[in-house]
């Protein structure tokens, strides 16, 4: 009998430990672990939000990005990490949808590895082109290719990469011979597209809006269902090749485990951001489309994208590099 009150004292300890910290969190600065290199379209997205949340906590919220294995070491640091709140992740739909569909092995569970904190926004992609190639439309690219079969390439991040996907769900969708280049980043992708060593890639609207600005890449269509308004007098790629759609999306997330409490002040802090109109336009004029969700729908988003990446990446025969 004598051991029931201290057991209770013991979880009663715990527990007002437990409220305290949710109470004082967050009470140092948070790691934000981004599995992508810097200057990708998550990374442009994210780093101007999470300032402005840090500002909200009234912590630092440090980006560090760690690249590698196609976002797969950055993921399961952020997975295996406590679940405390002061490691958070920064993913794109990569590596929630397409790299656990693409590696035999993943050390981590895109549903029931990370608690959802919400989605941020989609970003836009657009099918570029060295302006010395002869297609100006996404249909041009499907007539050339079929003209000239596997003489065209087409750069992207890497296999399995977004770039890779996109490109594979037109291959797929036109049936154009078009051949795959993989490199290491997509901004080495960008770069030799601009150099014409390869004339095609698709690319996040953030990444190459600068070049398309400076006239050292051209755009074949916008990869969304709407034209962008950056782009007014660009046409979707689907206004020439209908039924071609494709974007990606930001979110954030935390370890499994982290409280409830914890995720609400950090989607708290977010939605507060993300009220910032000054914010907003800053993004709107990189390309991204705001779009927050809450816990819930992202982990639905999610479940959904894993079917319908694992059908396309199946169907191409993508393996890792």
């Amino acid at each position: 009998m004598k051991k029931f009150p201290t057991l209770f004292c013991l979880i009663g300890l715990f527990c007002s430990a437990t409220v305290f910290a949710q109470q004082t969190y967050p009470n140092r600065s948070i790691q934000m672990i981004m599995p992508l290199q810097a200057g990708s379209g998550v990374d442009i997205l994210m780093r101007p939000i999470v300032q402005r949340m840090g500002e909200n906590l009234n912590q630092a919220i440090v980006i560090e990005n760690i690249p590698g294995g196609a976002g797969l070491i950055g993921a399961t640091k952020v997975a295996q990490s406590p679940s405390e709140g002061y490691v958070l992740g920064a993913f794109n739909d990569s590596i929630l949808t397409m790299v656990p569909n693409l590696y035999p092995k993943v050390e981590y569970d895109p549903i029931t590895s990370f608690v959802p904190i919400s989605q941020i926004a989609s970003i836009t992609f657009v099918m570029v082109a060295n302006p010395s190639f002869s297609a100006n439309t996404a249909a041009d690219l499907v007539r050339i290719a079929k003209a000239n079969p596997g003489k065209i390439d087409y750069a992207s991040g890497g296999n399995g990469s977004p770039q890779h996907i996109g490109m594979e769900m037109f291959r797929q969708l036109t049936g154009a011979p078009l051949v795959h280049i993989p490199y290491r980043g997509a901004a080495a992708a960008v770069t030799d597209v601009m150099a014409g060593q390869v004339p095609v890639m698709i690319s996040a609207l953030s990444v190459v809006l600068p070049h398309i600005k400076s006239g050292k890449l051209k755009v074949l269509g916008v990869a969304s269902k709407k034209r962008s308004s950056l782009l007014p007098n660009t046409p979707t790629i689907d206004e020439s090749v209908r039924g071609y759609e494709f974007s990606t999306w930001g979110a954030i997330v935390a370890p499994k485990g982290t409280s409830s409490a914890v995720v609400s002040k950090i989607n708290d802090s977010l939605a507060a951001a993300l009220k910032d109109p000054k914010l907003r336009e800053q993004l709107t004029q990189q390309g991204f489309e705001i779009s927050p969700i809450g816990s819930e729908n992202l982990k639905e988003v999610t479940a959904q994208g894993l079917v319908r990446m694992k059908r396309v990446i199946k169907e191409g025969g993508i393996e890792p590099n």
